[in-house]
């Protein structure tokens, strides 16, 4: 289950007047594993017994260790949907001194988004397929169904929330919850977008380039196609300083998606190899800009599917 069912919609952002627990079991009931948070919206510290994780840490942590403690210890390991241990003494005592309910995404198959101030809101809007969507104090998460590593600072003000992660519950949001796009988990992929100078980014051969004896099925002009593909290469070659390999994974879906409807061929592995050269040119190292641009060519063949 997810934080999108019908039954938590009436529950927002938490107080400390006893809704934390009350929403907490709204959220374990969907699945969705919870802790309570502290001043500075940060988990409870260990107790005693596993301070500096001397007890071996959660079973569930990526070293798995053998604690059994009924606190609310290792951050985002403690969340739970057990309805006992949410409201057991060690439990209640926190979510007393709680000051919001946290979850953890990846438990509850999800990928937050953390979009830190209206610059990464637009970035976002231009970039990433429209999902499920809630306001932060500064931004917006942006929730998806599917997990994967979590990863700061993947680019200026975007975190990505997911695995051994979590992140505050602040309502179920708006709109349409869309699967984990690839688009999201390229972001995680170190881009160096900015070589040394007179260092050499890559070896490309000389690429060919796109003219109708490469695309003989094409119902499109060449003018038409031309035109589309400088103004998606001029995209990524403006992206100097970072997101020139989002950019061109996303100028790849679009432009493939133009062709769904042609007989074919269209040359499309020429465009692919004209949007990696435009990457490459600006910094990209060549094999992230060659999985960029597959990626987002596959991903208009599956939307024409």
């Amino acid at each position: 289950m997810t934080p999108d069912r019908k039954t938590l919609r009436p529950r927002g952002t938490d107080q400390q007047d006893g809704s934390n627990l009350r929403t907490a079991l709204y959220l374990a009931a969907a699945g969705v594993p919870v802790l309570p948070l502290r001043d500075g919206k940060v988990p409870f510290g260990n107790c005693r017994a596993c301070a500096k994780n001397a007890c071996g840490g959660r079973p569930n942590m990526k070293r798995a260790g053998t604690c059994n403690c009924p606190a609310p210890c290792h951050a985002w390991a403690a969340a739970t949907t057990d309805r006992n241990a949410l409201t057991s003494p060690l439990w209640v005592a926190a979510w007393g001194r709680a000051v919001c309910v946290g979850y953890h995404p990846g438990g509850a198959g999800l990928t937050v988004v953390d979009l830190d101030n209206a610059a990464a809101v637009v970035w976002a809007r231009e970039t990433l397929p429209t999902t499920r969507t809630v306001a932060t104090t500064r931004g917006e998460h942006w929730i998806y169904r599917g997990v994967m590593g979590s990863h700061n600072a993947v680019r200026a003000g975007v975190d990505i929330k997911s695995l051994m992660s979590y992140a505050r519950w602040l309502g179920p949001g708006t709109g349409r919850m869309a699967d984990l796009p690839s688009t999201v988990r390229a972001l995680v992929v170190k881009e160096e977008t900015t070589p040394a100078r007179g260092e050499v980014v890559s070896s490309l051969p000389e690429r060919a380039t796109w003219d109708r004896t490469v695309a003989t099925g094409c119902r499109h002009t060449d003018v038409y196609v031309r035109t589309g593909l400088e103004r998606g290469l001029t995209l990524v070659r403006s992206r100097t300083e970072s997101g020139a390999g989002s950019q061109a994974f996303g100028v790849a879906r679009f432009l493939a998606a133009q062709h769904t409807g042609c007989p074919g061929p269209c040359g499309i592995d020429v465009i692919g190899a004209e949007i990696v050269a435009a990457a490459v040119s600006v910094g990209v190292p060549e094999p992230y800009a060659r999985r960029a641009v597959t990626n987002g060519l596959n991903a208009a063949e599956r939307g024409a599917a």
